[in-house]
């Protein structure tokens, strides 16, 4: 069986994704090496950054694929287009990660300097000033990032085979950037005040951003790389916008509710940043609000402020909507999985439940 510690989410398949991650930044350094310094090295620090992340997106399309081809064979002829497709996943979510620090105006990622900050500690002694110092290192953030989603695409194009499959599997992947990209455009009309934050409109955002790309379609993928048809494929696309869903309620519950040794993160950034989550969207409902609504998005939150923020949001009733939420989604991602367990076979039925069980203990 396939389960949550075996082959689905074991390091056998985390050190295939991380080889084959290695080799498609290798293989784009060598071209860059030819066009100028600039390029090169702004590669390279990127290419160090990559890696050292959980590995989610590669390692649940790996995982699936190795669940539902079952026999060795087949197994086999699978195995090298998924990782490669996997490592492609795994560049777009650093490509976008690059792309939301820029927006979010972030220095720390994974509770340790960004690529960003990485570059302003190489310029420090520079000529120039602070502020040009910190456009440039966001332009080429941004540049980067527009770098990698090329890559990614590239392999993509270069795994897609001739025929409906390989054109299923390019829908996929441009569906997945279409809504990535509508949900970080609405989160920065949000931001902007141009978009009411209404609770669906904040759900709706928090869906595109996160699920589909993270999700949806690495298990997209999967069913169509071993050789499954679209009923599978759609069925799977349901499960991973649901759990992907959830996956974005727990990231806006840990960024304010969360320790941050776990995260890596400062647990009063979003409430400094005025950031719209969902939690947000329902406290502005409660008679709670008055009271938080002085301090969202205070620049100058100190901790003690923020403390009593998030006790607030807890008592606004937030806390605990969002919770039942989640254990909404993940229970009904659950239901779609056993409707059809013949259909998806007892291993990808594993996997998710496994899945399933894995996200709901998480804490970073």
């Amino acid at each position: 069986m396939t389960t949550a510690t075996g082959v689905a989410f074991g390091p056998s398949i985390s050190t295939d994704i991380e080889s084959e991650v290695r080799r498609a930044l290798d293989s784009r350094a060598d071209r860059l090496a030819t066009l100028g310094s600039a390029a090169a090295h702004a590669w390279d620090l990127a290419s160090r950054c990559v890696l050292g992340g959980k590995l989610l997106r590669p390692r649940l399309l790996v995982g699936a694929v190795d669940a539902l081809t079952g026999s060795e064979q087949r197994n086999a002829e699978a195995r090298g287009p998924a990782v490669r497709i996997a490592a492609a996943i795994e560049l777009l979510h650093f490509a976008f990660l690059l792309h939301d620090d820029v927006i979010d105006r972030d220095l720390m990622r994974r509770g340790r300097p960004n690529f960003i900050a990485l570059l302003l500690e190489e310029w420090e002694e520079d000529d120039g000033g602070s502020a040009s110092r910190l456009h440039a290192a966001r332009s080429t953030a941004t540049l980067v990032g527009d770098l990698l989603l090329s890559t990614a695409h590239q392999i993509f194009f270069r795994e897609a085979t001739p025929g409906e499959a390989g054109q299923r599997l390019l829908e996929a992947l441009d569906q997945a950037v279409l809504e990535s990209v509508s949900g970080e455009l609405t989160d920065v009309a949000l931001s902007a005040g141009r978009v009411r934050p209404e609770l669906a409109e904040v759900v709706e955002m928090s869906r595109q951003k996160t699920a589909t790309y993270s999700f949806e379609l690495p298990l997209r993928s999967a069913a169509i790389l071993s050789g499954r048809g679209p009923e599978v494929e759609a069925l799977l696309g349901q499960v991973g916008d649901l759990l992907g869903l959830a996956y974005q309620l727990q990231d806006d519950l840990l960024s304010v509710f969360g320790e941050p040794d776990d995260h890596g993160k400062d647990p009063y950034s979003d409430l400094r940043e005025g950031k719209e989550t969902a939690v947000i969207a329902i406290a502005r409902r409660s008679t709670a609000w008055p009271l938080i609504e002085p301090h969202f998005g205070a620049g100058d939150l100190s901790a003690a402020e923020g403390a009593a923020v998030r006790s607030l949001l807890t008592e606004s009733g937030a806390e605990n909507d969002i919770r039942a939420l989640i254990v909404e989604l993940s229970v009904n991602a659950r239901d779609l999985v056993f409707t059809e367990p013949d259909l998806l076979g007892p291993d990808m039925v594993m996997l998710i439940d496994d899945l399933i069980e894995t996200l709901d203990g998480r804490r970073s």
